[in-house]
């Protein structure tokens, strides 16, 4: 299948600031497809390359297999959606939405179908008359991507469109414009920093940082096995553990970290240091010693943090790192803890993975 978008060795340089670092990126036709990292990493700049609004350096921007570098944003098959909405406050919500088609020349009932068609997919029906300053944000970002896939474009570009709506807004938000984007079966490329977002609305999703992508993957992949340091701590809380290779025998490996802890990674050579994330929802807190082929370490809980739902623990590991446990309250909890404590932290294996160079996945 020919992507629906494809960069390859993408660059772009402001003298002699790169922003964007050598970019392989492929979204295939009708993904939700989200550039997720912090400010100043390049995300925005990416998709400024694909809207045309700015040019590569080096390399090349493809839509639909066809190489579109020095073609101008106007004569793209894309549209681009702000978080400042860009509406024209004179006009109507339905002359906002009509602004494009007319611009192409669309007849007067083709012009009132398409409009009034988009205005009840967007839940805007009724509003048609009413100007941009009488909608709340989430009515007016409705707006604007009505405006922007009114004309039916091949993929819609959304740098942070929902970045200027409160909590509970941008949350519902979330939910409409994902339900939008499989209704009309358009490419979406979503920007965002926000790692709620991109783990909730994303089929696949480019942690970036420093002008690079870190990782491509799903958001279960990228969330469950991050391949570096950068990605495991920026999506959501990861722990990182490091220690020195001390078994390997039948493709499993063993680290040692501290007083009688215990790692199981797949096969690496005895005397490999390496570095093994585990994620805080995944590691147990226990005053008796785990079984036999638990991964495990021992540590002193440091602090403790009540949060309704859940308690998260912070302990300190005998080796000296800092381990973060997040543990349900709902009843089934292994141990209820106080700053002080010595307990075992342990989890499964499979729930251990390797960042850096030569990780190859969960142990398993």
């Amino acid at each position: 299948m020919v992507p629906a978008i494809e960069l390859a060795g993408v660059e772009k340089t402001y003298g002699r600031t790169a922003a964007v670092r050598g970019v392989d990126l492929a979204v295939a036709p009708g993904e939700f497809f989200s550039l997720l990292g912090p400010s100043g990493c390049g995300k925005t700049t990416v998709l400024r390359m694909v809207a045309g609004l700015e040019e590569p350096s080096a390399g090349e921007v493809r839509l639909d297999g066809r190489g579109v570098n020095g073609i101008p944003a106007e004569r793209r098959d894309v549209n681009m959606v702000f978080q400042s909405y860009a509406l024209f406050p004179h006009m109507s919500v339905f002359d906002n939405v009509a602004f494009g088609l007319r611009r192409r020349g669309a007849g007067r009932a083709e012009v009132r179908a398409r409009v009034g068609e988009m205005l009840e997919m967007v839940d805007l029906a009724g509003r048609e008359r009413r100007r941009p300053v009488e909608l709340s944000g989430g009515q007016q970002q409705r707006v604007a991507l009505a405006r922007a896939l009114v004309n039916r474009p091949r993929a819609l570009l959304l740098d942070e469109p929902l970045g200027a709506l409160d909590l509970r807004l941008r949350q519902a938000m979330q939910d409409e414009l994902k339900r939008l984007q499989r209704d009309v079966g358009v490419t979406f490329v979503y920007v965002t920093h926000d790692q709620g977002e991109a783990l909730t609305m994303s089929d696949r999703m480019a942690v970036m940082n420093e002008g690079r992508v870190e990782q491509v993957g799903t958001p279960r992949d990228v969330y469950e096995r991050p391949a570096t340091r950068f990605a495991a701590g920026f999506i959501g809380t990861s722990n990182v553990l490091d220690g020195e290779v001390v078994e390997a025998s039948g493709g499993v490996a063993v680290i040692g970290h501290g007083a009688d802890g215990r790692i199981e990674v797949p096969g690496a050579p005895v005397g490999a240091r390496l570095e093994v994330t585990v994620r805080p929802e995944k590691v147990r807190l226990t005053a008796d010693e785990p079984p036999a082929r638990a991964c495990r370490v021992r540590g002193t809980v440091a602090d403790v943090v009540y949060q309704g739902a859940s308690t998260r623990y912070g302990v300190r590991t005998s080796a000296g790192a800092d381990v973060s446990v997040l543990v349900q309250n709902d009843g089934t909890a292994d141990l209820v803890a106080d700053r002080g404590d010595e307990v075992w932290l342990s989890w499964e294996p499979r729930h251990s993975y390797v960042i850096g160079a030569g990780a190859t996945g969960g142990a398993r």
